[in-house]
This record gives structure tokens, C-alpha cells and sequence, in this order.
């Protein structure tokens, strides 16, 4: 981990992070961005190996998980669904399965929302800005969003039922932004005033960052920083810093800082006019038709069609399987693509890192309600920290998260593989469906043979 000074000359740590970003430029400047490998074809990943064996899985194992996903879709779990295995930066296993609209066939270079899968790219973006020294971990949030300095925070009702509001205690700090220990609410469930305001203002639903924010800091926060892990609206508030520090729109920084340099050309904020026909339709279990029937498109919020709509850090992209693969593949290298380098490996490290001590997700703190067990939260990720005490097949280190339509990814560093599952669904899911995580991982786990068997890997890209 990046200590705050150097000890022989007392140089801050952010100037040494710009100096290393800076001789990295250098370092792959010599390459040519001409490294050998497949990761260097934007094309990658384009199908499976023609034996998948020889990294490390079964045939068996690969029949039966390509079996579970064709039966998910026949028993109406989802309308259609791509999935994506990788190990050892090859492609193991990559389908297609099912619609994705009804009258179209479910293909692997369909374009799907994935919502909440957005927040690690914001952190990727974020992270980048920190190794040119621009923020600190902590750093009070007000020092780089001064018009969150006059917060209030909720402390429950007094006896006529009306709320009690104090100020903040402190401000919160990037690393509690990040983690989700901010305090913030979000409206996506929640009784509780804080986060019926954010649905009532139409937080998510702003014309731009600068309406957000307005309306953000106009929200009590829901916790002290610090006191509770909390599912938020931290990573809007992130994709607004990447587009204040950068003095790029979030959109135009992702794209020239990310999308662009790892060769994904289809995420974005939004779907080109010409790519409309690849898009994926949302459905949700109809329990009066027994069937799977298509969502309407919202009506209080432009939609994916439409450039002009929010660029939400938290959950505004929309991709591919193929896109998320490359993003996933430059993470599990710490950093670096096809020639491209994206992130120092320890700026990885860092993101991949426990940072919530022994806070919980999804926890009020209370024996009852204790929290995922053995898992933690990095920036912007989820982390199995002991995935024996969370009773999952994952290897140790291993970072996830998922989308509020479904889809689904994780990164396994110990067993150098990633997964990505891409189905769109909201509003309802046949009861008994498929637990998509869950049994996607018991059976990819299950698939993977004893290392030996396994054929040693290629080596990396030469820039990787």
C-alpha cells in the first residue's frame, strides 16, 4: 500500500504517484503498444479456446454449465442471457443464450444495461486521478466537493414523529466515499426520509452531475461517515468528482481513459442510433400470464437511447459481454491490456483491498441482521475476504459486484479467472429461478481441475 512519504527525502506520496504514472507513459511508449498476446486484438475475446481443457477445467464441468444457463432460459428465469468465462487470459467458455427481445435472437455482442456494474469503472477513473496526485484516501470529501459542507445527519424521531436533525460530525472521508461509509442514502429501498427524498427529488433522475449534487446536498445523511457499510449514492457523487477534477465531462474521461485504450467500443452512456438493433429488452416475471413479459421504458427519465440523459457513476452504462471481459482481463493483469495501462498494479491492489475493517454489507449492526458473513468491501468492490466463514467456492481475494438488472461478474486473482454473466431483469423473477451468482460459481468451481492437469499459462502481453 502507497505510504503518505517517502522516507529518504519526505516527498508526498501523490507526487511519487505522478512520477511513476509519468515513467510508465515512458515505459509503454518503448512498447509501441505492439505487445504480443491475444489481448492486444481489440477483438479479444471473440470465442472459446478450441480446447478449454488445457486451462484447467473439465469437459464435464464445461458441458454442465453451458447445460445450467440453456435451462435457466427454457424454465423462464430470463428471456436470454451471454455468459463469459475466462482463465489464464483465455476464453474458456463464451455463449449466447435465449432473446433478447421477442422477436430477436439473444446474441454475444448484444448491448445490455448494467447498471451497478457501472461503479467500477467509476472507481477505475477515480483511481487514476489519485495516482496524478489529485486526492487523497482521506481526504474529507468536502476539500474536493465544498458544497457538501453544510450536511445534516438523521437521528431518528422525536415523540410527535417528526425528525431529528444534527449536523455531521465531521466530513466524510474519499476512502469512506469510496466504501460506501459515507452516510449517504440512495432511494432504491428504504422506508425512512432520507432515502424517500432521494426518491421524491428525483435525485437519479437529474438533467446532469451539477442538478445531482445540488440535490444531494439538500438530503440528510442517513448515518454518521463511518458508523455503517450502506449501499449509496457514493459513486454519483464519484462520477461528479472524476468530471470536476478532470475537467472532462465523465462520459468523455471514460472514453478517452478507459473505453478507448482498452478497445470497448460499446459501452458508453448510452446506445448509438445504428446499434439500437443489438440492444436487449428488460423483463420481469408476470405472475397472472405465467410468462416472462417485456418492460415498458420509464417515463420519468430519459432513456438509454438518449445522449442527452445522466451520466450516472453509479449505474448509467450500458455494454457488452465482450467489453466487460477486456475490462475484467485488465484488472486481473493489475492494470494493464493489450499494451495499455490503465492503473499501477498496487492502485489495483489497493481497490481489491478490505478498507471497511469489520463492518458489513447489508448489516444494521444488530445480531440479527449481521451482515454477509466473510465479506468485505475494497473501492468499489466487494471482496471475499474469508470465503470458507461466507460458505463460497471463490478463491481468497476474489472482488465482485452486480447490476440492477441482473448481470453479474467476479474476479478470482488465486485462480487467475473472471466470470461475467449479462441478462436483463427487473420487476418480478418466476418463483424458484436460478440463483445466477450463486450457481454460477458452484459450478465453475466445480468445473476446475486439479491445477496439474492444468496446461501451464501462456505469458502475458509483454506491456501486461
Amino acid at each position: 500500500m502507497l505510504t503518505h512519504h517517502s522516507a529518504s527525502s519526505g516527498t508526498p506520496a501523490h507526487a511519487w504517484r505522478a512520477l511513476l504514472a509519468a515513467a510508465s507513459l515512458v515505459l509503454l511508449a518503448g512498447c509501441g503498444h505492439t505487445a504480443a498476446g491475444p489481448h492486444a486484438d481489440p477483438a479479444w475475446p471473440a470465442a472459446e479456446v478450441p480446447d478449454p481443457t488445457r486451462l484447467g477445467f473439465t469437459a464435464d464441468g464445461l458441458a454442465a454449465l453451458d447445460a445450467r444457463m440453456a435451462q435457466s432460459v427454457a424454465d423462464q428465469d430470463v428471456k436470454g442471457m451471454v455468459t463469459l468465462l475466462a482463465r489464464h487470459g483465455e476464453v474458456a467458455h463464451f455463449r449466447s443464450y435465449g432473446q433478447r427481445t421477442d422477436d430477436a435472437p439473444m446474441t454475444e455482442d448484444t448491448i445490455f444495461r448494467i447498471y451497478s456494474m457501472t461503479k467500477p469503472i467509476t472507481g477505475v477513473a477515480m483511481m487514476q486521478l489519485y495516482e496524478q496526485g489529485l486526492w487523497e484516501l482521506d481526504d474529507p470529501v468536502t476539500e474536493h466537493a465544498p458544497e457538501l459542507a453544510g450536511l445534516v445527519v438523521y437521528k431518528g424521531e422525536d415523540a410527535d414523529g417528526a425528525p431529528i436533525l444534527q449536523p455531521v460530525s465531521r466530513s466524510a472521508t474519499m476512502r469512506e466515499l469510496m466504501t460506501h461509509t459515507a452516510g449517504f442514502g440512495y432511494g432504491l429501498s428504504g422506508g425512512d426520509i432520507v432515502n424517500a427524498a432521494f426518491r421524491d427529488q428525483g435525485v437519479l433522475a437529474s438533467a446532469d452531475l451539477d442538478e445531482m449534487m445540488e440535490k444531494v446536498a439538500a438530503i440528510p445523511l442517513l448515518f454518521e461517515p463511518g458508523e455503517r457499510w450502506y449501499y449509496s449514492v457514493a459513486v454519483d457523487v464519484q462520477g461528479y468528482l472524476v468530471q470536476k477534477l478532470s475537467g472532462r465531462k465523465l462520459g468523455d474521461y471514460m472514453k478517452e481513459n478507459i473505453f478507448d485504450p482498452l478497445g470497448m467500443s460499446d459501452t458508453a452512456f448510452y446506445v448509438a442510433a445504428d446499434e439500437v438493433g443489438r440492444f436487449a429488452d428488460v423483463y420481469r416475471w408476470d405472475e397472472d400470464e405465467g410468462r416472462l413479459i417485456a418492460n415498458p421504458e420509464r417515463p420519468d427519465r430519459p432513456g438509454f437511447t438518449d445522449p442527452g440523459r445522466l451520466e450516472s457513476g453509479g449505474g448509467g452504462l450500458v455494454s457488452t459481454a465482450h467489453d466487460y471481459a477486456r475490462f475484467c482481463q485488465m484488472l486481473l493483469n493489475r492494470g494493464a491490456l493489450g499494451g495499455a495501462r490503465i492503473l499501477e498494479p498496487q492502485t489495483v491492489d489497493l481497490m481489491a483491498q478490505n478498507h471497511i475493517g469489520d463492518l458489513r454489507l447489508y448489516s444494521d449492526g444488530t445480531p440479527e441482521n449481521p451482515g454477509l458473513p466473510g465479506v468485505g468491501f475494497g473501492l468499489d468492490v466487494a471482496v471475499y475476504v474469508d470465503a470458507a466463514e461466507s460458505d463460497a467456492p471463490y478463491g481468497a481475494g476474489t472482488y465482485y459486484w452486480g447490476g440492477a438488472a441482473g448481470t453479474w461478474f467476479w474476479i478470482d486473482p488465486q485462480n487467475d479467472l473472471f466470470f461475467i454473466g449479462m441478462i436483463q431483469s427487473m420487476g418480478g423473477r418466476r418463483p424458484g429461478a436460478m440463483s445466477f451468482r450463486a450457481d454460477s460459481a458452484a459450478i465453475v468451481y466445480d468445473a476446475l481441475a486439479d491445477e496439474s492437469d492444468a496446461e501451464a499459462p501462456a505469458p502475458a502481453d509483454a506491456a501486461e
